[in-house]
């Protein structure tokens, strides 16, 4: 018997139908019926999808409307004392968006991915209950049609260690609560079959990290109770990312059944296989790449499986994807302008699925179809074409950057600072933004006509101009300090930069969902990087001529462009970094001198390229800062570097934050506060720091009193001269209203608490 198995499958639709339905029903155009209704279709086609390519373990509650942890919080009942009026899809949404009277919980990164999470909070007070039907209504859902499904749950320990903790309270003393509300639901999913057997997968991601002596102990005790709820539930617990050893070797001991390892991104997975092998539990082995989209190479992965099987006996094992293909574009069906070479290089969602399949039968000796055996073969001339592909190598760079003499600026910050402080004649709680305005209907229409061929470029530019006007203007009129250009024609801030950037390629469709309807369609790098020429100046230039305020240039950092890439899988990504890093530092030199010195050099994706395992970090810092700093080298001592990072736990890296030697760093505080800001202070940080003082992924506008409470907030942990205000993020999400008043709230703002405290 075929076996195979998925650990989730992408949930946002082949052409964004949950997104385009979600924003519909938030701006009042549609029912909640409605969403309901495309929820269901999606659902049904995905778990269809799956059955045709013949996988064995498909699975139900890997749905959600906005978040799996989200829908955890609500399942455990630990819902935040400020929305216990609300219920059903108004309390859902508000916990994820907020609303006028509630600010949203907070949201990160999940690990080192670009998909983000609403964490939970928890305190002394937390309360756990079972408070939803979900996943037993998904399950039902699915066996109404024909299909039997693993079900799906985020386990009780990643849970809690994902959470917050408001109070400093320890969050795994709720551990009891949180089992016993399992065991209720796994009581409940036992009586959903009256003679088989329901195999329920518990996510473990925070397994793969180095974990403590306290949390490692818990291990056992947890699924101790949790596999013995009833004897018709098969428990799985999954892990991905990384090896999770030292986890593994507690839940062989435990009575599961099966263990789900990463051997992609957790190749140390294979020092596992011994003890497991002495357990006899089943191995779920991940050998598809749930994160990347590159075709797999099938005599690589059977040569990995057969690896696996000298030490776990073939019954044993179930071949899998390494992680969720959340984190993978759905379908390559609607890529007809990808060049066909690179094309033939690749493999999204569905086609991984055609994967599993043809590896899992070549595994297992199944018998094969003329058509089957055609697309093994036709995989192996492939993997061998790409290996040799003149598209990849580019011998001028890689001179270029052999020859390389400067890696990073040659003036101090103490000294720069003096002389960019009189340059640009500022005083203290500078107001910027962090660089995107809102992408109207208008603009976006726009840029899809001219790389249509639909209007000319004369007429494009002509838009882009006016709205350039219109932002610069409005910046202008209500007195922000430091201004930006908006951003209009630019469709991503890493997609706008690989399009002129040789070694990226483009898709039609290629979606892939970041948070609740937020979606991006990162660029694939397959090849080396090369910059011919400017890339924003003549925006940047033309924004600085309707206004005697400064305006800022606004670049990608080589380290979030590679973070927020499908990269290449045949060279180090470090080496991928620097030619990116050398792309940028033309570009500063261009910038600065064409006059404008003051440039942004974003890093938003900074930190989630961060190894999960310690013993992994220091040599991804090195790189990583090394690369910043060669991006910015060529900055002089009177261009300011400003950066920005998204979403960062600041503790364990203040230090390397500091390494990149940018003169002003803004980072997102707005929903955790000033926690993350009072590390800076510990640390003695001495460069610039612009804390967000809003929430830019609410459509909340924060009224002027409460951004006053926020900036005095943030004077009572850093100086005046340090800090620069300005919102948590870009703007580009948002809608103009919203903006407009947010914005001139936060300068009236800032303008109180000048006359009254100075």
């Amino acid at each position: 018997m075929q076996k195979n198995y998925v650990l989730g499958f992408p949930r946002i639709g082949e052409k964004r139908e949950l997104k385009k339905v979600l924003e519909k029903y938030w701006s009042k155009q549609v029912d909640f019926s409605e969403v309901k209704y495309v929820a269901q279709q999606l659902k049904k086609r995905h778990w269809n999808y799956q059955k045709k390519a013949n996988v064995d373990f498909i699975s139900s509650n890997d749905f959600s409307y906005y978040d799996n942890m989200l829908d955890t919080t609500i399942l455990l009942g630990a819902i935040p004392k400020r929305f216990e009026n609300l219920k059903d899809e108004e309390l859902y949404f508000a916990m994820a968006r907020g609303n006028d009277n509630c600010v949203a919980m907070e949201m990160t990164k999940w690990f080192n991915t670009n998909y983000h999470y609403i964490v939970p909070e928890i305190s002394k007070d937390t309360t756990f209950k079972l408070n939803s039907k979900k996943v037993i209504e998904e399950y039902k859902e699915a066996k109404e049609l024909g299909i039997k499904t693993k079900i799906n749950l985020i386990g009780a320990i990643t849970y809690l260690g994902l959470s917050n903790n408001l109070d400093n309270s320890d969050k795994f003393s709720h551990i009891n609560n949180v089992v016993e509300v399992y065991k209720e639901l796994l009581s409940q999913i036992s009586e959903l079959e009256d003679d088989g057997e329901i195999v329920v997968q518990f996510d473990e991601p925070l397994f793969v990290k180095d974990l403590d002596s306290k949390v490692l102990s818990l291990i056992k005790r947890v699924y101790d109770v949790l596999a013995n709820v009833s004897s018709n539930i098969k428990v799985v617990v999954s892990t991905y990312f990384e090896h999770s050893n030292e986890a593994s070797k507690i839940l062989v001991n435990t009575p599961i059944w099966a263990l789900g390892l990463d051997f992609i991104h957790g190749s140390k997975n294979i020092e596992a296989l011994e003890f497991i092998k002495n357990s006899n539990k089943v191995l779920i082995a991940g050998v598809i790449d749930g994160r990347n989209i590159w075709k797999s190479n099938f005599e690589e992965k059977v040569e990995l499986l057969e690896e696996i099987s000298k030490v776990i006996n073939k019954d044993n094992i179930i071949v899998s994807t390494s992680s969720s293909l959340l984190h993978v574009p759905f379908t390559l069906s609607y890529e007809e302008k990808l060049d066909t070479e690179i094309k033939s290089w690749l493999a999204f969602a569905t086609e991984k699925l055609k994967e599993l399949s043809l590896i899992s039968k070549q595994f297992f000796g199944l018998n094969l179809t003329l058509e089957e055996s055609s697309s093994i073969k036709r995989n192996i001339e492939e993997n061998k074409q790409r290996k040799i592909s003149t598209k990849i190598h580019n011998i001028k760079i890689q001179k270029e950057l052999e020859d390389l003499k400067v890696f990073q600026r040659v003036d101090k910050f103490e000294d720069r600072i003096k002389v960019q402080r009189e340059f640009f004649k500022y005083d203290f709680l500078t107001t910027t933004t962090i660089g995107s305005f809102p992408q109207t209907p208008q603009i976006r229409e726009n840029r899809k006509s001219y790389k249509a061929n639909l209007i000319s470029k004369d007429t494009y530019e002509e838009e882009i101009k006016k709205y350039i006007d219109d932002c610069i203007s409005f910046q202008d009129e209500i007195g922000l300090d430091v201004l930006v250009h908006g951003e209009p024609e630019r469709n991503d801030m890493v997609e706008y930069f690989g399009e002129m950037l040789d070694g990226f390629a483009f898709t039609q469709n290629a979606w892939v969902q970041s948070y609740g309807s937020r979606c991006v369609k990162p660029p694939l790098i397959y090849g080396d990087i090369n910059r011919e020429n400017p890339m924003t100046v003549e925006w940047i230039k033309y924004a600085q001529s309707k206004t005697k305020k400064i305006v800022k240039g606004m670049l990608t950092g080589p380290v979030t462009i590679l973070n927020w890439s499908f990269v290449r899988d045949d060279k180090p990504r470090s080496q991928v970094a620097q030619q990116i890093a050398l792309a940028i530092s033309k570009e500063v030199d261009d910038l600065q001198n064409a006059g404008i010195k003051m440039i942004q050099v974003d890093e938003a994706a900074f930190k989630e390229g961060y190894p999960l395992r310690i013993e992994n970090i220091k040599t991804y810092e090195q790189w990583a800062v090394d690369n910043f700093k060669l991006s910015i080298s060529p900055a002089k001592i009177d261009t300011q570097i400003h950066t920005h990072m998204c979403y960062s736990e600041f503790n364990d890296i203040i230090k390397t934050i500091e390494a990149m030697d940018a003169d002003v760093i803004s980072i997102e505080t707005a929903r955790s506060g000033n926690r993350l800001l009072k590390i800076f202070k510990e640390v003695g940080y001495k460069q610039e720091v612009g804390p967000g003082i809003y929430d830019i992924h609410s459509p909340r506008v924060p009224s002027v009193k409460e951004m006053v409470n926020q900036i005095e907030e943030l004077l009572e942990v850093l100086p005046k001269e340090q800090l620069w205000i300005n919102p948590d993020c870009g703007l580009k999400t948002r809608k103009w209203p919203e903006v407009k008043q947010s914005l001139k709230n936060m300068v009236e703002a800032v303008q109180i608490v000048k006359k009254t405290n100075y």
